[in-house]
């Protein structure tokens, strides 16, 4: 169910950015549509607040053996 929600906020992302190219458009051939604009700031918002729950990946373990040998030292070794 979480994949689901992250598409619908993608999903909204994207129509947010199409209806910012009409914006772009409609401003172009001189007949400026504010409607478009909002319409498009606030697709992509909700888009941004809804992707924002997305939980952070694990780690993968790729630079461990880098961070254990030059990661940062405690205090205590610093003195």
């Amino acid at each position: 169910m979480e994949g689901f929600i992250l598409r619908i906020g993608t999903f909204f992302i994207v129509i947010g950015v199409g209806v910012f190219i009409l914006f772009m458009a409609s401003n172009y051939a001189d007949k400026t549509n504010f409607d478009y604009l909002c319409l498009a700031l606030s697709a992509i918002a909700m888009g941004l607040l809804i992707r924002r729950r997305k939980p952070p990946p694990p780690s993968s373990g790729r630079f461990s053996l880098w961070k254990r040998m030059f990661g940062k030292k405690s205090k205590e070794e610093k003195k």
